[in-house]
């Protein structure tokens, strides 16, 4: 397993009592303290998820499909009717891609398998590692050659005490990147050359999953969030565990999903 040691840096954030809207500050020229950007932070998707993860924005339909992992089930919600529906399937689904041609590509236990919306219909590509029943692929992206790629594990990165451990992530338009900290509640914003935090936004559940960006312009950012692993105490001090949240005002802007193009 390979380690990659980040070093931390420290900024200043202004936060309201709700915790819910933070302004980032920076010094100018003079040492004046001046707010760059308000930060909002929305439940988008009331519905909770064992295990939400892998979103992705389908600017076709206005939509954000993600799948939750635990419950076996690809999700979509249109950001117009504010509607959510699935698509349930036999195995533990842990990534969903879009398709040039249309519907999705999806790793589920361990197989790979394109997804109909319209009919419900899941048609097997192929079924990897057969002897080990037990394992299962996870998180899976497209690259910019239109290939689908999904792992069974992933590599540790090691972060501060509080930022627990990395999960999903997505890169902006300025080449940073962005990794939600399940158990750490927050998601950070890293410099890929330097290896530098260069944001942290918390969010209101600790189980945070993964990240996208999307919406008219791909300013939204999209989080998902689960609820499994969460005693009662827990979930008690988390009522909005496993919902989806939606954050403004983060100053920079994402790229359009790659599709695969089989």
């Amino acid at each position: 397993m390979n380690t990659v040691r980040f070093t931390i840096s420290t900024e200043n954030f202004s936060i309201s009592e709700n915790n819910r809207t933070r302004s980032k500050l920076t010094e100018d020229k003079d040492g004046k303290v001046e707010a760059m950007s308000s930060i909002k932070i929305e439940s988008v998707v009331k519905e909770k998820n064992r295990m939400g993860e892998c979103p992705v924005w389908e600017e076709r339909e206005n939509a954000l499909v993600y799948v939750d992992i635990n419950s076996q089930k690809v999700c979509r919600w249109n950001s117009v009717t504010n509607e959510v529906h699935s698509v349930s399937v036999d195995a533990r689904v842990g990534s969903v891609a879009l398709r040039k041609c249309g519907g999705y590509v999806i790793a589920l236990g361990t197989r790979f398998a394109f997804l109909n919306w319209e009919t419900e219909s899941v048609a097997t590509i192929a079924e990897l590692e057969q002897d080990k029943p037990n394992n299962r692929f996870n998180d899976g992206k497209v690259d910019p050659k239109g290939r689908f790629f999904a792992a069974c594990c992933k590599v540790l990165y090691q972060l501060e005490k509080e930022e627990q451990m990395p999960d999903g992530m997505c890169i902006d338009a300025e080449g940073k990147l962005w990794v939600a900290c399940i158990d750490g509640g927050r998601v950070i914003r890293i410099d890929p050359e330097t290896g530098k935090r260069i944001q942290t936004v918390k969010l209101p559940a600790s189980r945070i999953t993964s990240c996208c960006f999307g919406g008219k312009d791909y300013s939204e950012m999209y989080v998902t969030s689960a609820y499994d692993g969460l005693d009662k105490a827990a979930l008690a001090k988390e009522p909005q565990a496993g919902e989806i949240f939606k954050i403004t005002g983060l100053g920079v802007k994402g790229i359009p999903q790659y599709s695969y193009v089989a």
